[in-house]
């Protein structure tokens, strides 16, 4: 095993986020039954929310906000690597954000634009969602538009474990981010869904092909993409701002198959208001 490491000092008492882009990230793959990154670990920590973020894996293209709004001392970026004899490849592209500038407390990942795809860390061939992670993709609610909409980027985007059973009932719990801020957004529980995904909805419209007709919302998605009547390609559309995805990997309660936990990719298409 070896480490290396890299101290991120603020270059001025105003800086409130630093903004990380990974250009290319490519280091070992995480435990593909379990999802814990066991061999190679990036760890990025000293942020003002005492929250670490641990990935590994294949991330190109992702980016993370990490608050450090009351912090003094310089934050740290750890590498930890395996001895094994891999391809790895990484590099990272640090912004540091006054607080005029900072994204929306409670968001690790914050998205432009009226469309695009967010996607979990880990996402690739061959990959498998990371455990241990609860945070919230963000996009920015552009000119114009009220509601948005996501369906999963193919057939496969969508895969979090067996998911045994998606319904339940709602309760006031909540799970709070690891990226900026102490954001939270409410979820369902569930538990037969250790893993799942949250998506905020005010009403239960789920946008079927060829708009066949209203389904259902289920704020708490696990499993496969939650189609009703093995409907394939179904939207789910919502209008709660600010628009957030909630990201809740928790801590490995079984060894499950890698090709049940890809992990997630959405496209997401922002609408605008018809009022």
């Amino acid at each position: 095993m070896s480490s290396c490491t890299l101290k991120v000092k603020k270059i001025h008492p105003d800086v409130s986020q630093m903004r990380l882009d990974f250009i290319h990230f490519n280091l070992g793959q995480p435990n593909r039954r379990t999802g814990i990154c066991e061999d190679d670990i990036f760890l990025l920590s000293g942020g003002s929310n005492s929250k670490n973020l641990t990935i590994c894996g294949t991330n190109d293209d992702q980016h993370i906000y990490f608050d450090v709004d009351s912090v003094e001392q310089p934050i740290t970026i750890t590498m930890n690597l395996s001895d094994k004899v891999i391809s790895r490849l990484w590099e990272i592209r640090i912004v540091q954000i006054p607080f005029n500038d900072r994204v929306p407390e409670g968001c690790l990942q914050y998205h432009t634009g009226l469309n695009g795809i967010v996607k979990t860390m880990n996402f690739a061939e061959n990959g498998r969602h990371l455990a241990n992670q609860n945070y919230n993709i963000c996009l920015r609610q552009e000119k114009g538009t009220c509601s948005v909409v996501y369906e999963p980027c193919h057939k496969n985007s969508f895969k979090i474990g067996p998911g045994q059973n998606n319904t339940s009932g709602v309760n006031g719990d909540a799970f709070s981010d690891v990226g900026s801020g102490d954001g939270a957004i409410a979820t369902r529980e569930d538990d037969s869904c250790n893993d799942r995904v949250v998506v905020p909805c005010p009403f239960e419209d789920l946008i079927m092909p060829g708009n066949v007709g209203v389904g259902f919302c289920d704020l708490s998605l696990c499993g496969s993409f939650s189609c009703p009547s093995g409907e394939a390609d179904c939207k789910v559309e919502t209008n709660v701002v600010p628009f957030r995805i909630g990201i809740h990997f928790g801590p490995v309660s079984r060894e499950e198959s890698p090709e049940d936990n890809l992990g997630v990719c959405l496209k997401y298409e922002q609408q605008l208001c018809t009022v």
